[in-house]
């Protein structure tokens, strides 16, 4: 994702222009009085907002021009909706719708699909835990989130869990200025302990001091997979020699392991 390249969408991001902040207050008192042009000049002066959202999702395969006119959409979102009474940062504002809008963009073209029903629960799960929030200052909990909707509880972990973004394992998650920590750097391997290493390797010891017909027939069966009779018929003898073997060789194994 080329998130530094000079023309996004043809607009060329080198030459966006940044709005004083009382410039941005007299231009929302213009539009609001129902002066449409002031619209276009909020959108245009804060392109670079827009610009700085969608690095957040440079590691997430897409195309930068579609983020940023979803971006965009974000954007004219928050400016037709911000109330200045608030005494709130415009910035402060529209980031958040922003990024709720990628998300949702996101989430939609999912290569891991999801049911629409699904998602119905896990957007209107999204709103009563913004309204409860409101409501009472605090995270709600599951059990609230699915009495105001009427639903099992069940049902909204699931919801909730099946729009979560895949995150790749190449994704830094710290970053103290030298090396960044990854997601992968954070995840355990049961299958690679050092007990597991230290028997892999008294395993090879022990065939190298078996005979070549009991190391044959060993591979044949175990790394192979092939059946004892496959391998009586492979190398000549009989299912009953090869049943005898193979038990012998796996005794001397077990007496080196």
């Amino acid at each position: 994702m080329m998130i530094n390249k000079v023309e996004i969408c043809g607009v060329n991001t080198a030459k966006l222009p940044v709005i004083s902040a009382s410039k941005m207050r007299e231009l929302f008192v213009i539009l609001q009085s129902g002066e449409l042009s002031a619209r276009e000049k909020l959108i245009h002066g804060n392109l670079r907002l827009v610009l700085s959202v969608i690095q957040r999702f440079n590691n997430r395969g897409e195309y930068v021009d579609d983020l940023f006119q979803v971006g965009c959409i974000g954007l004219m979102k928050a400016i037709d909706n911000f109330d200045l009474s608030q005494n709130v940062k415009f910035s402060t504002y529209a980031v958040p719708m922003i990024i709720g809008e990628i998300r949702r963009y996101l989430r939609d073209n999912n290569p891991i699909r999801v049911s629409r029903s699904m998602r119905d629960v896990a957007y209107k799960a999204l709103q009563v835990r913004d309204s409860l929030i409101n409501r009472y200052s605090r995270e709600p909990s599951i059990n609230e989130i699915a009495s105001e909707l009427k639903i099992q509880r069940e049902e909204v972990v699931f919801a909730l869990d099946a729009i979560q973004e895949p995150i790749s394992l190449f994704e830094p998650i710290y970053h103290d200025g030298g090396d960044p920590i990854f997601v992968m750097d954070q995840i355990g391997d049961d299958k690679n302990l050092d007990m597991n290493w230290l028997e892999s390797v008294a395993i090879k010891d022990a065939l190298h001091k078996l005979s070549q017909r009991e190391k044959h027939i060993l591979t044949l069966r175990f790394f192979e997979g092939k059946t004892q009779m496959e391998v009586a018929e492979e190398i000549g003898i009989s299912q009953a020699q090869v049943s005898r073997l193979e038990k012998a060789a796996l005794g001397h194994m077990r007496k080196h392991i």
